[in-house]
């Protein structure tokens, strides 16, 4: 049976630029960078070639062993599929945020792209509480999201 959650992981383009972003819009802490060049990782991964820059941010300060992964496979370089969250196997990471608004407009004031402005969830077991997207440098989707007071219930 499973113990607990590990990490999260997203590939991205360029490690250095995706590092920069997390850590300076968003505010996550880096806690290990590693370049992954050994038989183990090939193994894993399944490609005989494969070279990786990994950075791992800490995704709640409550729990250090649940990170956010983020990996620039060196080799072999990868393709740049549709993200659209419609397209299956597309995954979205949702960050509770206490203010939807003041948030918003921080992450908006640094450029960040949002899909909409935030909306009230009127429906679901969500209901009342607010969301929206955005997108990080390679496109891919974050959600902020505000429960109602009390709850922390994900979308």
């Amino acid at each position: 049976m499973f113990k607990g959650l590990s990490h999260f992981a997203f590939t991205v383009s360029d490690i250095e630029a995706s590092v920069r972003w997390y850590e300076m819009i968003l505010g996550l802490r880096l806690v290990a960078r590693q370049r992954q060049d050994n038989a183990y990782t090939r193994q894993m991964v399944g490609f005989a070639d494969a070279v990786l820059e990994v950075a791992e941010f800490e995704l709640d300060p409550r729990n250090a062993n649940l990170t956010l992964e983020l990996i620039q496979y060196v080799s072999p370089p990868g393709d740049r599929p549709s993200l659209s969250t419609a397209n299956v196997g597309v995954a979205h990471l949702s960050f509770l945020v206490a203010d939807m608004d003041s948030e918003y407009r921080r992450l908006a004031g640094r450029g960040v792209e949002f899909v909409t402005p935030p909306v009230e969830i009127t429906e679901g077991m969500n209901k009342g509480g607010r969301a929206c997207y955005l997108k990080d440098p390679d496109g891919i989707t974050l959600e902020l999201f505000q429960p109602v007071t009390g709850t922390g219930a994900a979308t």
